[in-house]
């Protein structure tokens, strides 16, 4: 059966009030599946986010805002003038969604807080992103990714023992971790909405996404009061679970999760009788308890390997092994090739620029980039003319006032 052309969430309108990634990013999943996002910009500056990370050579265009700013429509309305609130409003008594990342309290100074919404849409689903969340001591803090990645307790696992913890890799994780948590309580929502008639907002903070992800580390400390420290690329649960250097200088992960698959690695590796019943590197406990002496073993046995020959023996004894890509390899492999895991886009602006694909993949409707980040206020005429039927002359009046 072939895809269907629609997208589940065709119909579905979204109004974003939020900037850089975590609030637009929640608005761009929602998006990818059909929903109508219209992006909210300050007139004349519109998101920093346009600004952030490196420039693509298009005026206000940065490469992460035009991948991450797909399938929207940009306004532009200064929402902290009294005319941009009612105009706000109207907007929002027309959509489903709204998307906002301001610091706690500043949507309800300028009268656009949930309260003040919800009367003028009942049935309204608002998320609402800030670093620590609606409630508690933190809440008026300002936050970012990094901030939200240290707080989550993530940072402190990340790095080796003996030294300062680091950041797993882009300090945006947290951003984008709160956007998907934050997107799945927006399709929740929805559903009470169709369900029962009542709106409601969604509360993430930055940690909260980082802190959800942390496996057994609360019912552990809470049982136990063991605290997991820092432990470089190996697994606080496995052994030998983790990176290694070949024989050409690169790097594969190797995971052993499990007895059975380190028995099937031992083989590979000329220790078969270490697995063995009896033998020393038999179970976890044992192979945990000689650490060292199995990790030693591990890298010295890959670095006698390429890494393609590495891969394949591990391939076929049924070993999970990866290559440690850098991102120049991931445009070469075949499985993301295969996953049209990066798809091209062509802009008029800027000509064909590669993106990643959406996730995740739906057999019958599934999503779709269909357009890169837009420019500042490109559907300004069509918003304020087609959705609230103003003319030529009150949008230009509203420009000239900078409303808009």
């Amino acid at each position: 059966m072939k895809a269907m052309k629609h997208k589940p969430l065709s119909g579905i309108k979204v109004l974003e009030f939020a900037t850089y990634i975590a609030g637009p990013f929640c608005a761009t999943v929602l998006a990818e599946f059909g929903a109508e996002v219209i992006k909210v910009e300050l007139p004349g500056a519109g998101d920093p986010g346009r600004t952030y990370g490196a420039s693509s050579g298009l005026p206000g265009a940065s490469y992460m805002f035009l991948s991450e700013g797909r399938n929207k429509k940009s306004i532009t309305l200064d929402l902290r003038t009294q005319e941009g609130v009612e105009i706000a409003k109207k907007l929002v008594s027309m959509v489903d969604v709204v998307v906002e990342n301001f610091q706690v309290g500043t949507l309800e100074g300028w009268g656009l807080g949930w309260d003040d919404l919800k009367q003028v849409n009942p049935t309204l689903v608002m998320a609402r992103i800030t670093g620590y969340g609606q409630s508690g001591p933190s809440k008026d803090q300002p936050g970012f990714g990094r901030i939200g990645v240290a707080f989550g307790g993530l940072a402190y696992l990340t790095g080796y023992p003996d030294r300062p913890p680091t950041s797993p890799g882009t300090a945006t994780l947290a951003d984008y971790l709160a956007g998907l948590f934050s997107a799945n309580g927006v399709l929740a929502a929805l559903r009470a909405r169709d369900l029962y008639g009542i709106g409601q907002y969604v509360d993430v903070g930055l940690y909260e996404g980082v802190f959800r992800l942390l496996d057994e580390m609360v019912p552990l400390y809470g049982a136990t009061g063991k605290i997991r420290k820092r432990s470089g690329p190996a697994s606080a649960n496995a052994v030998p679970h983790s990176n290694f250097e070949t024989k050409d200088s690169r790097w594969v992960s190797i995971a052993c999760t499990n007895d059975k698959i380190f028995a099937r690695f031992a083989k590979i590796s000329g220790c078969e009788e270490f697995a063995l019943p009896g033998g020393k590197w038999e179970t976890y406990p044992k192979r945990r308890a000689d650490e060292n002496e199995v990790y030693e073993f591990v890298s010295t046995w890959t670095k006698e390997r390429t890494r393609d020959t590495v891969l394949e023996a591990c391939r076929e004894a049924q070993v999970p092994c990866g290559p440690i890509y850098a991102i120049d390899e991931i445009f070469q492999d075949e499985q993301y090739k295969a996953r049209s895991n990066l798809v091209q886009i062509k802009d008029p602006r800027i000509g064909e620029i590669t993106v990643a694909n959406v996730v995740p993949r739906l057999s019958e409707t599934p999503g779709s980039v269909d357009s890169l980040g837009p420019s500042l206020g490109a559907d300004n005429d069509e918003i304020y003319r087609d959705w609230l039927g103003m003319s030529a002359d009150q949008i230009k009046i509203l420009v000239d006032r900078c409303v808009i």
